[in-house]
């Protein structure tokens, strides 16, 4: 008897069931995006770096990217970097609904034409969003791809992140942060992160955790601002019990 994990993998090679999955998952994150009462905080951010000219470097969690094509106000193009894999796939199929790019890599693989590709939308002042923990993980940890990019294009990092006060943490390698109606909502944008471009290796890797631990202490502050707690896995804690 095949696995479920197989069946599903078997189904999504479909190219019907994969556009009708995509416009499901755009409807419902239309649908949450419609039913919660949603703050924005720090949303002068992106307007005083587009005010300035040049691109930028989205960064958010690989779990926490639902709501995010929702979050973006629409000052410059935006292009996301996704996996080429299947599932890269699919989540490419839903954000094209939101008028959303999509570049085919990973900020630890896919080649040469995706880093190509994402320094000339920066160049030409477009916005790159990243999940500096994916595709595959470890969740909430961030990998040294994205500081060579900013370094190389000379880009500043903005942390992003969104909460809502009706959500359920999935089962999956990420803890895929699912969104639900009829709550309340935020998006919480961080101070942008400037990365020196002639850094050594440590300096990169100074870098990266500088990064993560941004990252992780906004999603932390968006879960309280909302709930009054941080999520079912708290990502200061889920790093300390990671490094004893």
């Amino acid at each position: 008897m095949k696995s479920p994990k197989r069946w599903t993998r078997r189904l999504l090679r479909n190219a019907w069931l994969r556009h009708v999955l995509c416009w499901l998952m755009q409807l419902h994150i239309r649908f949450v995006f419609l039913t919660n009462r949603w703050r924005v905080e720090g949303g002068d951010i992106p307007r005083r770096l587009c005010a300035g000219g040049g691109g930028l470097i989205l960064a958010f969690w690989h779990g926490r990217m639902m709501m995010i094509p929702r979050a973006t106000p629409r000052l410059a193009p935006v292009h996301m970097l996704i996996s080429a894999h299947r599932d890269g796939r699919i989540i490419a199929g839903a954000v094209s609904y939101f008028d959303i790019g999509y570049i085919a890599g990973s900020t630890r693989r896919g080649g040469s034409s995706a880093l190509r590709a994402m320094l000339k939308h920066l160049a030409d002042g477009a916005w790159v969003g990243i999940t500096p923990d994916g595709p595959r993980g470890p969740a909430m940890r961030a990998s040294a791809g994205i500081v060579n990019i900013a370094r190389l294009a000379g880009a500043p990092i903005v942390p992003l992140v969104f909460a809502t006060s009706r959500h359920r943490i999935l089962n999956t390698w990420d803890r895929f942060y699912l969104a639900l109606p009829f709550g309340r909502g935020l998006y919480l944008w961080g101070e942008p992160i400037e990365v020196a471009a002639d850094l050594d290796d440590e300096g990169i890797e100074r870098a990266r955790r500088l990064i993560e631990a941004r990252m992780n202490a906004l999603a932390d502050e968006a879960d309280r601002r909302v709930a009054g707690k941080p999520a079912a896995c708290p990502a200061a804690a889920r790093i300390a019990a990671e490094h004893r």
